[in-house]
């Protein structure tokens, strides 16, 4: 099973796949004039605007539904290992990924806006809508959606359930099986009040503890200060080969920053366009916006601040691709949130262990709400009228049975199986995205060219000659008729 699935992430990681990650972000970040950089004080202004409606959610609730996906086991065990097996360099190549990345996620995540429908009453959107509207492939789309269905109810919640359980035993000496009979009952009570409960916990959720876990990363720099400069120093020539304990790993470095750093802010990789169809906004490009600053939050607040946290302490193993190990300050210690638990430990001797641990059942519990939504969608798309409700019971036992043996099994193969869907989906979503950024870069000028203007922008995709965006044409013809009867 391991020898098969290690053949398949090979494959779906090879190195040409993950430079074409790099590439593609980059191309939209020139295509864009680097929005991340140009609108990041209208992104911020934008995550709090909108109001929930009963179709959809706020553009705030959408922002924290997308980062319950994206704040998660990735950012604490996922940091930890991309230091493990890429050395301190790879901590660069998750900034960079997540950079370039944020243009990756507007593209993805307008596109999402703009061709969403209102199907049973609620807003829905993500590739698998946005691969059939925009470019016709209809055997492409079903493709997407089993894949992602696959992954996020099956696959990926092993992952967040297992780090949650490791940290828990680690921490508390709680048995795996208690934690994963914990965490079935209370994901049960939330997946079956739908998006409205889900976008409701997580936008309380997500805010406290990705505030609470960055204070504490503060804590621990600001404690010893004198070593920014050195750690900073560490990461950059790591990065590029000028470090000579870390110098043979470049390679190494960037394959896991950018694996890690994907698999955390999931720019690019098709989750993220599925919350922020869900939004309520009068232009696709306003959560286009607020989902690209989510990355930001993600990788270069969160996971800097357990990549800190460890390289602040000498907290963490590396190891070289011959299987020796460049430093091995936790002899016998597995990566993951050991490290971070280690970390906090040596300046808060008694707390580290539990501290992480509750930080990491909130992050992974979250994105298990988030796969579960994810998975909803696209059942949602694939049956259309018929039989969703037979199917999202069907999901709910999946994803709960998934989450428990995920709690029990070991982390390499739950890992490796998560690589695998991870894989899968990116490989899909990059190329659909790669060939339908058009509408998006277009719906990104109508909206710079309005808000010039001082206006408060809508959104005709017939003028901009976009074509299949049913529900915006509905609204903007909708919006115009009350207008003239206002008159």
């Amino acid at each position: 099973m391991e020898a098969v699935v290690n053949w398949l992430n090979s494959v779906l990681w090879s190195s040409w796949v993950i430079y074409t990650c790099l590439g593609l972000g980059l191309i939209f970040s020139i295509l864009t004039r680097f929005l991340q950089v140009r609108h990041i004080k209208e992104m911020v202004r934008l995550m709090f605007k909108g109001k929930s409606s009963d179709a959809g959610v706020s553009s705030f609730q959408a922002l924290a539904l997308a980062l319950s996906g994206r704040v998660g086991t990735g950012n604490i065990a996922g940091t930890a290992t991309a230091i493990a097996f890429g050395g301190p360099g790879a901590v660069f190549w998750m900034w960079a990924i997540a950079f370039i990345g944020a243009s990756s996620a507007f593209i993805e995540s307008t596109l999402a806006q703009i061709y969403k429908v209102k199907q049973n009453g609620v807003y829905r959107g993500g590739p698998a809508y946005y691969i059939e509207k925009g470019i016709g492939w209809k055997w492409y789309s079903t493709l997407f959606a089993f894949s992602a269905l696959i992954a996020m109810s099956l696959l990926m919640p092993g992952i967040q359930s297992n780090s949650i359980a490791l940290g828990l035993e680690n921490a508390f000496g709680v048995k795996p099986i208690y934690t994963a009979v914990v965490l079935v009952v209370l994901l049960g009570i939330i997946i079956i009040g739908g998006v409205k409960r889900i976008a409701t916990v997580a936008q309380y959720v997500v805010p406290f503890m990705a505030l609470g876990y960055i204070l504490m990363s503060l804590f621990i720099i600001g404690s010893n200060i004198a070593q920014l400069p050195a750690v900073f120093s560490l990461i950059l020539k790591s990065a590029f080969a000028l470090d000579s304990a870390f110098g043979g790993m470049v390679g190494m470095a960037v394959a896991w920053g950018v694996k890690r750093g994907i698999y955390s802010n999931e720019a690019g990789q098709g989750t993220g366009p599925h919350a922020a169809a869900a939004a309520e906004v009068s232009h696709p490009a306003k959560q286009g916006l607020v989902q690209a600053f989510s990355v930001y939050i993600d990788t270069l607040l969160v996971c800097s601040a357990t990549a800190f946290m460890i390289l602040f302490t000498g907290m963490y193993n590396t190891e070289a691709p011959d299987g020796s190990f460049l430093v091995n300050n936790l002899p016998g210690v597995e990566a993951g949130p050991a490290y971070t638990q280690a970390a906090i430990e040596t300046f808060l001797p008694g707390f580290g262990a539990g501290f992480v641990a509750v930080a990491l059942f909130f992050f992974a519990f979250t994105t298990i709400m988030a796969y579960y939504y994810i998975a909803e969608t696209n059942i949602a798309y694939l049956t259309k009228e018929r039989g969703s409700g037979i199917a999202m019971y069907l999901l709910k036992v999946v994803l709960l049975v998934a989450t428990f043996f995920g709690a029990i099994r070991t982390a390499d193969l739950a890992w490796a199986l998560g690589d695998v869907g991870l894989g899968v989906m990116v490989w899909l979503n990059m190329v659909a995205i790669a060939i339908l950024a058009k509408p998006a870069l277009l719906a990104l000028k109508d909206y710079e060219q309005q808000k010039k203007q001082g206006l408060d922008p809508v959104f005709n995709p017939e003028k901009l000659g976009i074509k299949n965006a049913d529900y915006w044409v509905h609204e903007y013809k909708a919006e115009e008729t009350n207008k003239k009867e206002a008159i």
